[in-house]
C-alpha cells in the first residue's frame, strides 16, 4: 500500500513539475528537445567547420547528439536534484511526506526529457546510416548506471543545499568544468594518454564513451582501452558507490532537520 501511494506522490510531483516548469511557455515541452538540438547545431559547425576534431570520428553527429543528449539528462537531473527539497519546503513543513520522494520525482521528470530526446537521437542514428548492432540492447544498462550516479549526487547536493547554499554556486563551476573535461565534444583520442587517464577517471567518461561505443560505432575509445585494463571501468564504478553510500548517510542524516532548516 505504501509503495503504490509513493508511486502516485511521483506522478502527482512530476507531473506538477512539468506543468510549473513550462506554464506560459508557447512551445511547452519541445524546448526540451530543441535546447540540446540547437546546441548540437552549434557546436557541429564549430568542431567540423572550423577547429574540426570530428573529422577522423565515424558517424560523429549521431556521436556528438548523444553525448549532449547524456550530458544534458545529467546536469537537468542533478540541478534539479539540488533544488528539490528546497523547492518543496511549504510542502515539507505542512505534510509529513517521504523526503526521498521529492528527490526521485525531480530524477523521473529529467528521464522524460531525457526519452524524448533519445528518440531524436534515434532518428539522427538512422537518418546517418549508423549501423544497428545487437550491443543497442546492453544500452540500457549503462543508462541505468547513469541514472543511478545522477541521482545519487541529487541525494548528496539537495541535502547539502539545505544547509549551504553556496553549493549551487560551486556546482554550476563543476558542471562547467566536466563539460570540458568529460569527452562530449571530442573524442577520447584527442588528449594525450596521461590526460586521458585523469578524465578516464570521471564516471561520466567511462559511461558516456561506453554508451557510444555500444550504440554508434566500435571504434569509440573506451576508458577500459585508455587503461588497457578493466580498472577503467571499476575506478570510475568505485567512486560511483562510494557517493552512493556517502549520499545515503548524508542524506538520512540531514532529513531529519529539513522542516527546521528550510
Amino acid at each position: 500500500m505504501a509503495k503504490s501511494n509513493n508511486l502516485s506522490l511521483i506522478r502527482e510531483l512530476v507531473a506538477s513539475d512539468f506543468k510549473l516548469r513550462y506554464q506560459g511557455s508557447i512551445l511547452g515541452y519541445l524546448w526540451s528537445l530543441l535546447r540540446p538540438l540547437m546546441l548540437f547545431g552549434v557546436l557541429y559547425v564549430v568542431f567540423t567547420k572550423v577547429i574540426r576534431i570530428g573529422d577522423g570520428v565515424p558517424y560523429y553527429p549521431a556521436y556528438l547528439l548523444l553525448g549532449l543528449v547524456l550530458w544534458t539528462f545529467f546536469t537537468e537531473a542533478t540541478l534539479s536534484g539540488m533544488n528539490a527539497i528546497t523547492g518543496r519546503g511549504d510542502l515539507i513543513r505542512k505534510v509529513a511526506i517521504p523526503k526521498y520522494i521529492i528527490v526521485i520525482s525531480t530524477n523521473v521528470s529529467a528521464l522524460v526529457n531525457f526519452s524524448l530526446n533519445m528518440v531524436v537521437v534515434g532518428i539522427f542514428m538512422v537518418a546517418g546510416d549508423v549501423p544497428l548492432r545487437w550491443t543497442l540492447l546492453v544500452v540500457p544498462l549503462l543508462i541505468a548506471e547513469l541514472m543511478i550516479f545522477a541521482l545519487a549526487v541529487s541525494f548528496l547536493l539537495s541535502a547539502l543545499f539545505v544547509k549551504f547554499r553556496d553549493i549551487s554556486h560551486i556546482w554550476d563551476v563543476v558542471l562547467q568544468v566536466f563539460f570540458y573535461a568529460v569527452p562530449i565534444l571530442y573524442p577520447l583520442t584527442f588528449p594525450p594518454q596521461r590526460i586521458a587517464e585523469f578524465i578516464s577517471i570521471n564516471p561520466l567518461t567511462q559511461i558516456f564513451q561506453d554508451i557510444r561505443w555500444l550504440a554508434i560505432t566500435p571504434q569509440t575509445r573506451t576508458t577500459e582501452n585508455v587503461f588497457n585494463s578493466q580498472i577503467g571501468r571499476i575506478i570510475p564504478i568505485a567512486i560511483i558507490l562510494l557517493i552512493i553510500v556517502l549520499a545515503w548517510w548524508y542524506f538520512r542524516r540531514s532529513s531529519k532537520r529539513f522542516a527546521e532548516e528550510l
